[in-house]
């Protein structure tokens, strides 16, 4: 059932054309948009849940996590840091993580508007030891740029967090715009490979790849000096 995930259609053949000007005004002018009241208290219950299980830990965030299954995998992964799933949508959060097993300790689900989190984390402070964005909505229509994360006036502070960044994604310009983006906007030299999972992460990799989709990756520390290569 899960072989039947269409491939992606668009007429951009290569990067979009705008996204440098569309970047360089996101980075000239921040993000005024005030933050809802229901994130500001996901927010609370967030880091909440974080402290009362170690509010020392790392902080690892699974942005846009859908049924939460990487969710669960990243907690047993990094068993010493605390990762938040987040992702608005109430019903994808409800489902799913009786196929992975019980949720570990270290972890905490989130409903929330990433556009709003993201700055939230930023405004109290935080800085990340990993980030994910794991098969992001890739909008594909050349008139959505600005729905794509490296498009959106929310990009300067999702690079302000830090960490370690890891995008995947079924389409390869996704990819290669982010990588143009982190360029433009931090100097980092960063490549997109491609990806031949051994475990499925999220319930998109594997019915992308039992599709028989290419799959990429991108992943970047954004700590390190971009002069001496940012990819881990």
């Amino acid at each position: 059932m899960f072989a039947n995930s269409r491939t992606i259609s668009s007429s951009q053949t290569g990067p979009h054309p705008d996204l440098e000007a569309v970047l360089r005004r996101h980075l000239a002018h921040p993000f005024q948009k005030p933050v809802a009241d229901y994130n500001r208290l996901a927010w609370d219950q967030a880091r909440a849940a974080w402290q009362d299980w170690n509010g020392a830990a790392p902080l690892i965030l699974d942005a846009g996590c859908g049924v939460g299954w990487s969710t669960v995998q990243l907690a047993r992964q990094w068993p010493d840091s605390f990762v938040l799933g987040v992702d608005q949508s109430s019903d994808r959060l409800g489902r799913g993580k009786d196929l992975v097993g019980a949720p570990p300790a270290n972890m905490a689900l989130v409903r929330a508007d990433l556009v709003d989190f993201w700055r939230l984390l930023a405004e109290a402070g935080i800085h990340l030891q990993r980030h994910y964005l794991l098969y992001p909505n890739p909008w594909p229509k050349v008139g959505h740029l600005q729905r794509r994360w490296h498009g959106h006036p929310v990009f300067p502070t999702l690079l302000a967090l830090g960490g370690v960044l890891e995008c995947r994604s079924n389409w390869a310009i996704y990819l290669e715009e982010l990588a143009l983006a982190l360029s433009l906007a931090g100097g980092y030299p960063v490549q997109v490979q491609a990806w031949e999972p051994s475990s499925y992460l999220t319930p998109f990799e594997r019915k992308y790849r039992e599709s028989g989709q290419g799959l990429w990756r991108l992943m970047l520390d954004l700590d390190q000096d971009p002069q001496r290569g940012g990819t881990p």
